[in-house]
This record gives structure tokens, C-alpha cells and sequence, in this order.
């Protein structure tokens, strides 16, 4: 019913920089929260940053001043710019979105993932 594809991954030297992107299509009528979580090697997911319908953004602490989410509504896609890189942060990142299907119900959608690599 939903898809929800990211995008803009890759391998980056430490002290660069990435925009991801994640659209989602299908039987939408609106989407709720959106999320990038990311997940390294043998670590458990984590939620890197989160937008909400109305724009209210929160970061994980170790993000915070360095990756900025942002939502285009119109295009249901979400991003994820992040800068200053740093080894640490290799991992694949995925979106999370909630969303309202065209029948008013709602649910969770996620990506297949991204992989985001730092090179020292």
C-alpha cells in the first residue's frame, strides 16, 4: 500500500557531508511523524532524528548541531543533511514514517535503507 524508498547514501571522507532523501508514495493521505534511524554493525538501531507533521524537529545528542531533518509535505519525502562526518557515524540509515492511509487508518512504513560510509 505504501513504499517508502531512501536514497543519497554512500562512502564520504570524514569532515564531509550528505543530504539523504526518503519518499514514500501510495494510498496516502497524510503523513505523521517521520523519522531517520540508523543502524551500525553489531550496534543496536537508533533514532537519529525526528520530524513532526506541524515541523517540531528533535536529534539524537550526538547529532545535534551537525544533521538537520527537514519534510517536504507536497512530495512526502523527508531529509536528512548531514555534515562535519565522522567515522562513527557509518551505519545504514533508515526512514520510518507514520502514516494515514487513504482509508483513515495508520501505520508505521519503513525503508529498505541506505548505506552511509566515513572514511578516516
Amino acid at each position: 500500500q505504501v513504499q517508502v524508498v531512501e536514497s543519497g547514501g554512500g562512502l564520504v571522507q570524514a569532515g564531509g557531508s550528505l543530504r539523504l532523501s526518503c519518499a514514500a508514495s501510495g494510498n496516502i493521505f497524510r503523513i505523521n511523524g517521520m523519522d531517520w534511524y540508523r543502524q551500525a554493525p553489531g550496534k543496536q538501531r537508533e533514532l537519529v532524528a525526528a520530524i513532526t507533521s506541524g515541523g517540531s524537529t528533535n536529534y539524537a545528542d550526538s547529532v545535534k548541531g551537525l544533521f538537520t531533518i527537514s519534510r517536504y509535505n507536497a512530495k512526502n519525502t523527508v531529509y536528512l543533511h548531514m555534515t562535519r562526518l565522522k567515522p562513527g557515524d557509518t551505519a545504514v540509515y533508515y526512514c520510518d514514517d507514520l502514516v494515514v492511509l487513504t482509508t483513515l487508518s495508520e501505520d508505521s512504513y519503513w525503508g529498505q535503507g541506505t548505506q552511509v560510509t566515513v572514511s578516516s
